[in-house]
């Protein structure tokens, strides 16, 4: 029981830390700024600063064991989202470039 603990710890830190950094990333990095400004979304730019805020405050509950519940469900709209706009085009390159691109999002899920 003590190992399933330590376990579920571990995953839900890995899981935090993915988050953390990819919201930070967001507000960081002018390339991801870039790839949400061509996404076919209504105002690209404030949804990448609601989606960054929402990953770092997200993860950081992940990682303090707070509210895991509550935080999961736009964390998981968050990785469909990305599935559905960014992953699901690449398959018209093919199977295998899809399947690398959409791995992380699959294990997060």
């Amino acid at each position: 029981m003590n190992q399933s603990f330590s376990t579920m710890k571990l995953i839900r830190y890995v899981v935090a830390f993915v988050f953390i950094t990819s919201g930070t990333m967001k507000l960081l990095s002018s390339e991801l700024s870039s790839v949400f400004l061509n996404l076919p979304l209504p105002a690209p730019e404030l949804i990448m600063y609601v989606i960054a805020i929402l990953e770092i405050v997200c993860g950081i509950l992940l990682a303090l064991n707070k509210e895991v519940k509550k935080a999961t469900i736009p964390l998981l709209v968050i990785i469909l989202a990305a599935i559905l706009l960014v992953k699901i085009p690449i398959l018209h390159t093919g199977f295998l470039q899809f399947a690398f691109a959409v791995r992380l999002d699959i294990v997060l899920l």
